[in-house]
């Protein structure tokens, strides 16, 4: 959370943590072509030869106001390879809020398990209490005949009681849902702290 009191706004970074290919650039991609361009910041993706964010994705949204300041949400994705480790916890740094994007398809679970293994010791390299970081978790490709069912992934992932979405972030299902999730649990935290 960053404070500009000059301009009256309020600076808050969610992260996009999962995975590679499990829907993190797919869901901001489906934000950023649905939103009102006077809503939003540019798009910007750093992609290797293969067509994959090795980087960052950012989106700068702006929504309603709390306590009096206009709040900005900067939206990001982490790599998921795995040789982009340094990379992710460089993006995590100064998160208000994580979505973790899991790949529904019994294939990806272990992949899935890893990340959130690295996504927690990330959070605690840096300074955070994983259990206080507003999180939400959005099980992707729920289309496919390949998918866990949610309560294993739930158990997999040491996620029970932490909100959840079921997506289609290809089709843009659900991705609004989780977006509107983060917001609200991130928000509500802000404005705890604040008092």
């Amino acid at each position: 959370m960053f404070i500009n009191w000059k301009l009256r706004e309020i600076n808050l970074k969610i992260v996009y943590y999962g995975p590679a290919l499990s829907g993190k650039t797919t869901n901001l991609e489906y934000i950023h072509s649905k939103l009102k361009p006077e809503l939003r910041g540019e798009l910007i993706s750093l992609k290797t030869r293969e067509d994959r964010t090795i980087f960052f994705d950012f989106l700068q949204l702006e929504v309603g106001e709390i306590k009096g300041l206009k709040p900005k949400f900067n939206l990001y994705t982490v790599p998921g390879q795995v040789i982009y480790a340094a990379s992710r916890k460089l993006v995590l740094q100064g998160a208000d809020g994580v979505v973790f994007v899991a790949d529904s398809q019994w294939d990806r679970l272990q992949d899935n398990v890893e990340s959130m293994r690295s996504l927690e010791e990330n959070l605690r390299q840096l300074g955070y209490d994983p259990v206080h970081l507003p999180l939400t978790m959005q099980y992707n490709k729920r289309d496919l005949p390949t998918r866990v069912p949610i309560a294993v992934l739930e158990a997999r992932l040491g996620c029970n009681g932490i909100p959840h979405v079921e997506s289609i972030a290809i089709r843009g299902l659900g991705v609004f849902d989780t977006l509107k999730t983060i917001i609200n649990a991130v928000v509500t935290k802000v404005q705890r702290e604040m008092g």
